[in-house]
C-alpha cells in the first residue's frame, strides 16, 4: 500500500452522505433497519467496501441497494458462489453487492458496493433481528455500536499492516437520524439512553405503544445506547408469529414459530444453601487498550482503574470457606497464586495488594493462553469453580476462545464482562453462553461495580441441573425446538426458546410448557400456558431469531466435528440460510443490477473514509485522514486485507463503515480467499497495544471515592478495625468515634456497626454494590453474640444525625 500523502477534509469529499437508522422493539426482540446513503464525487467509477459490526447474536434478514431510481434485493447464496457473482459482474462492467459474515468473528460483517458511475448516488438498506439483553436493572439494553474497535491478531499468526485513517467526530461528514417505536404487552414505563433523546411519546393511552428519537446534533464519538424498561418485566411471556403464506408449510418459514420467554422462580428457601462454596477465578485484560478513557463524561477515569476498583469491591464480597485466584493477561499472562487459595485475611491482603499495582502494561490482548492454564488446573472438591473474565473484548480468534469455554462447560461457569465501548458482542456473549454463566456490558457512563455484584448474586446461587423443556400441544400439531437446550437459569434472569409449530389446531387451541430442573437437590418445575392463535403484525422477526437460533448451532457442531464429515451440516446450514434468508457463516447476500444496459467504463479507484475518532489525549490536534491507492490489478480479496484500522476505538456508526476503501483495476481474481480481513481487522497499532509491556508503569491513584476507601477496610471476616483510617472514610475524627462508643462494647463491633449505619444512611443509591459485603458483616456480627447491639445503633445514629433502624441494617 502506498500513501498518496494527507488529503484534507475540503480536498476530497467523501461518499458518505448520511445514516438512517429505524428501530422496531416488539417485548423482548428488536427489528433494527439501517439505511446508508452515498454518493460517487469522484470522475471515474469506484468500488467499496464497508467492514462494520453487528450484535453477535443478530440475524440479517434482508439486503437492498438503490442506485439512481433502479432497486436491486439480494439473494442469499452460498458464500463462494455468491462471490464468483459478484467478481463475474463487476469484470463485465455491472453494478454488484455482496454482504457477507467474517469468518473469524460473527459479528464483523463486509459490505462490498460495485462499480457505482461517477456522480451517482447510492442507497444500501440493511435489515436485521436481534434479542435485547436484560441488564442488572431490568432494563432492556438495545445498542447501535458507533465504533469497531479493532481486533488485536495473536502473534504468529501473520496479519498484514494497516493503514490508519481518522478524523476527530466533530469533523465527520455525514450524519445520523436514529428513531425507535416500541410495543409490549406490558406497559412501557420509560427509555432512557446515553445519548440526548426527544421527549418519549406514547401512541396509545394504554402506554403499551410509545415512540422516541435521537436529538439533533448527535456527535459520532459513543454508542448510542437505548434502555427499556416495561412494567412487571419479569412476567414470563409466548409470542406465536404465523408462517410465510409463499412458504411451504412444514418448513420453518410456512410453519408458525414461537419465543418463549422463561422467568424460573426460585424457592427462597433452598438459595442460599451454596452461597459460602465456590472457587472464584477473575480473569482481567490488562492490554494497552484498558488504559482509556470509560467515557467521555469521565476522562479521569480508566478501564483498568475502573476495573481495579470492581476487583476490590468483588474480593470483599466473596464469602468465607471459599477459594480464589486472580490472573491478568495481555501478550503473556500473570497469576497471584501459583493455584487458588483459600479465602482468609493474610490471602485477601496480598490479593489486594497486587490489584492495586495492577496497569494496562501487558501488550497484547491473547486469552487463549490463560484459559487454557485455568482449565488445566485440577478442580476443588466441592468448591464449584466460577470464571469471571473482564476485557475490552478486542480480540480475532473468538471462535477458537468460546470452543475452548464450551468442551470446558461441565467444570464451571464463566461470567464475562465487556468493558467500553466496542467490546464484541460474540466474544463476551459467547463465553457467557457456553460457560453456562452471565454476560454484561460496561458503556458509557454506566458504572461496573453493580453489575459484576448481580454477576456474582448469581455465581453464588446453586447451579441448576438435569434442566428439561417438555411441551403439551392439541392433538394434530407437533414442535421442533430451535435453540439449544438451556444450560443455565439463575432468578430472576430471562432464557428464551424459539419452536416451529408444524399442523392444524382451532383459533382458541391452547399450548403449555413445563420447565422442570432440579436446585440444590430439590427438584422444581415451572408451567407457563399459551394461546396457539399468531400474535398479529409481528413480520417474521420470531422466525428470523428462530433461524438464526438453529444457524449457529449447526454452525458450531460443523466446527467441531470439522474433517470428520462430509459437509452434510455446512449443506443443512446454506440451505436453511437461503430458505429464511438469514445471514450464516457459509453464505453470503448478493445483488447484481443486470438492468444496467451499458457496461460501466474506466478503472476502479479507491478512497478511505474518514472515521470519528475519539482522542484520547485531550487537545490534540485534528488529524488529516490519508486516502492511499493501489496500482495494478487487484483481486476483492486482497484490496480486502488493506482496510484500514487504528489502534484506538473508531467513534461512528458501526454500520456505516469502520473502513471505506476502493481500488484501481478491474476484479479477476475470483477464487481469492476473503481471511485476510480478519488479519487486517485484527491488527492492533503497536502504540496502543505492544509498546505498553513496562513494568515500571505504576497506576497514579486519584483521590478514593469515601465508599471505596470504606470497603478497602473491611477484614475478609467481614468486620472493620476500630482505627485512623476507618474514622477518615466516614468523614469523622478518631477522637468522634472513640467518644461515642458505648463503654461495654468491643472495638470491632462497634466499628462494624458505624460501617453498616454509614453505608445505609448514605449510600443507599450503591446499595446493590455493598449489599453482599453487608451481608457478611452482618454475619460477623451475629456469630459475635454481641450484646448492646441496640444501643451502638443509637449512638450511631446520634454520630450520624440519622434515623436507621436495627432491622433496616440486617440486624
Amino acid at each position: 500500500m502506498n500513501c498518496c500523502g494527507l488529503i484534507t477534509v475540503q480536498k476530497e469529499p467523501v461518499p458518505l452522505k448520511s445514516i438512517e437508522v429505524e428501530l422496531e422493539v416488539r417485548d423482548h426482540v428488536a427489528t433494527v433497519v439501517s439505511t446508508l446513503n452515498y454518493e460517487n464525487k469522484e470522475d471515474k467509477p469506484l468500488e467499496a467496501v464497508f467492514v462494520f459490526p453487528l450484535p453477535g447474536d443478530a440475524a440479517v434478514c434482508h439486503f437492498s441497494a438503490k442506485i439512481g431510481q433502479t432497486q436491486i434485493v439480494a439473494e442469499v447464496k452460498e458464500k463462494q458462489e455468491a462471490r464468483e457473482e459478484y467478481d463475474d459482474a463487476l469484470s463485465s462492467g455491472q453494478q454488484a453487492f455482496l454482504l457477507e459474515e467474517s469468518e473469524q468473528s460473527p459479528d464483523i460483517f463486509t459490505l462490498s458496493v460495485g462499480s457505482l458511475p461517477p456522480g451517482e448516488s447510492a442507497s444500501i438498506r440493511l435489515e436485521y433481528v436481534t434479542e435485547l439483553a436484560v441488564q442488572a436493572d431490568d432494563g432492556l439494553r438495545f445498542c447501535l455500536p458507533a465504533v469497531l474497535n479493532p481486533r488485536y491478531q495473536p502473534q504468529g499468526s501473520g496479519g498484514a499492516s494497516v493503514q490508519v485513517t481518522s478524523v476527530p467526530a466533530s469533523l465527520v461528514p455525514y450524519s445520523l437520524s436514529f428513531s425507535a417505536r416500541v410495543s409490549s404487552p406490558r406497559p412501557v414505563s420509560k427509555v432512557e439512553s446515553n445519548c440526548s433523546l426527544d421527549p418519549l411519546q406514547y401512541v396509545n393511552t394504554e402506554q403499551t405503544q410509545a415512540t422516541v428519537k435521537l436529538a439533533a446534533g448527535h456527535k459520532f464519538d459513543r454508542d448510542v445506547e437505548l434502555l427499556i424498561f416495561y412494567k412487571d418485566a419479569h412476567q414470563p411471556t409466548a409470542v406465536v408469529e404465523a408462517g410465510q403464506a409463499s412458504a411451504k408449510p412444514g418448513s420453518l418459514m410456512g410453519d408458525p414459530v414461537v419465543m418463549l420467554s422463561l422467568y424460573p422462580e426460585f424457592p427462597q428457601s433452598v438459595m442460599s444453601s451454596g452461597a459460602s462454596r465456590g472457587e472464584f477465578v477473575l480473569l482481567l485484560d490488562r492490554s494497552g487498550s484498558m488504559d482509556c478513557h470509560t467515557s467521555n463524561s469521565k476522562p479521569q477515569e480508566t478501564r483498568i482503574g475502573s476495573a481495579r476498583d470492581t476487583l476490590l469491591l468483588l474480593l470483599k464480597s466473596l464469602p468465607m470457606g471459599c477459594y480464589f485466584n486472580i490472573y491478568s493477561f495481555g501478550s503473556r499472562y500473570e497469576h497471584i497464586f501459583p493455584k487458588s487459595m483459600e479465602y482468609s485475611e493474610k490471602t485477601l491482603e496480598e490479593a489486594v495488594k497486587k490489584v492495586e499495582e495492577m496497569t494496562a502494561n501487558l501488550g497484547g490482548t491473547e486469552i487463549l493462553q490463560p484459559l487454557k492454564h485455568i482449565y488445566s488446573q485440577p478442580c476443588i472438591p466441592n468448591q464449584p469453580r466460577q470464571l469471571f473474565v473482564f476485557t475490552d473484548g478486542e480480540v480475532s480468534n473468538t471462535k477458537e476462545v468460546i470452543n475452548l469455554v464450551k468442551k470446558n462447560s461441565g467444570s464451571h461457569r464463566c461470567f464475562s464482562f465487556g468493558i467500553g465501548e466496542g467490546a464484541s458482542s460474540a466474544l463476551i456473549n459467547g463465553l457467557a453462553k457456553e460457560g453456562g454463566g452471565h454476560a454484561q456490558f460496561i458503556t458509557g457512563n454506566a458504572r461496573m461495580q453493580p453489575k459484576v455484584m448481580q454477576s456474582l448474586r448469581f455465581a453464588l446461587q446453586p447451579a441448576v441441573v438435569d434442566i428439561s423443556v417438555t411441551w403439551d400441544l392439541p392433538k394434530g400439531v407437533s414442535v421442533t425446538v430451535l435453540s439449544p437446550p438451556i444450560t443455565a437459569l439463575f432468578q430472576g434472569q430471562r432464557s428464551l426458546v424459539y419452536a416451529q409449530l408444524t399442523g392444524e389446531s382451532s383459533e382458541a387451541a391452547q399450548g403449555c410448557v413445563t420447565v422442570k430442573y432440579s436446585l440444590a437437590g430439590h427438584p422444581s418445575q415451572n408451567q407457563l400456558h399459551f394461546t396457539l392463535k399468531p400474535a398479529e403484525d409481528t413480520g417474521l422477526t420470531v422466525h428470523g431469531l428462530g433461524a438464526r437460533t438453529l444457524i449457529r448451532s449447526l454452525e458450531m457442531e460443523e466446527r467441531e466435528n470439522r474433517g470428520q464429515r462430509d459437509g452434510g451440516v455446512k449443506k443443512k446450514v446454506v440451505e436453511l440460510s437461503v430458505q429464511s434468508g438469514v445471514s450464516s457463516s457459509f453464505t453470503a447476500f448478493i445483488a447484481v443490477n443486470k438492468g444496467n444496459s451499458e457496461p460501466i467504463q474506466g478503472p476502479l479507484v479507491h478512497r478511505n473514509v474518514p472515521t470519528g475518532r475519539l482522542l484520547r489525549s485531550l487537545g490534540a490536534s485534528p488529524a488529516a485522514y490519508v486516502a492511499c491507492s493501489r496500482s495494478g490489478s487487484t483481486s476483492r480479496a486482497t484490496q480486502h486485507a488493506s482496510l484500514a484500522c487504528d489502534s484506538l476505538p473508531f467513534m461512528h456508526l458501526r454500520r456505516a463503515c469502520s473502513a471505506l476503501t476502493m481500488s484501481f483495476g478491474a476484479r479477476k481474481n475470483k477464487s481469492a480467499a476473503l481471511s485476510k480481513i480478519d488479519k487486517s481487522l485484527a491488527a492492533f497499532d503497536d502504540d496502543v497495544d505492544d509498546d505498553t509491556d513496562d513494568k515500571s508503569a505504576m497506576p497514579t491513584q486519584p483521590c478514593r471515592d469515601p465508599l471505596l476507601q470504606l470497603v478497602s477496610l473491611q477484614k475478609a471476616s467481614g468486620c472493620w478495625l476500630l482505627d485512623p483510617a476507618l474514622a477518615a472514610a466516614l468523614g469523622k475524627t478518631s477522637e468522634e468515634l472513640d467518644k461515642s462508643k458505648p463503654a461495654s462494647v468491643n472495638q470491632e463491633v462497634w466499628a462494624t456497626i458505624l460501617a453498616l449505619i454509614w453505608l445505609h444512611a448514605f449510600k443507599t443509591d450503591a446499595k446493590e454494590e455493598w449489599e453482599l459485603l453487608a451481608m457478611k458483616a452482618v454475619s460477623w456480627l451475629r456469630a459475635q453474640n454481641a450484646p448492646c447491639v441496640e444501643e451502638c445503633v443509637e449512638a450511631g445514629n446520634t454520630l450520624f444525625g440519622c434515623e436507621m433502624q436495627k432491622n433496616v441494617l440486617g440486624l
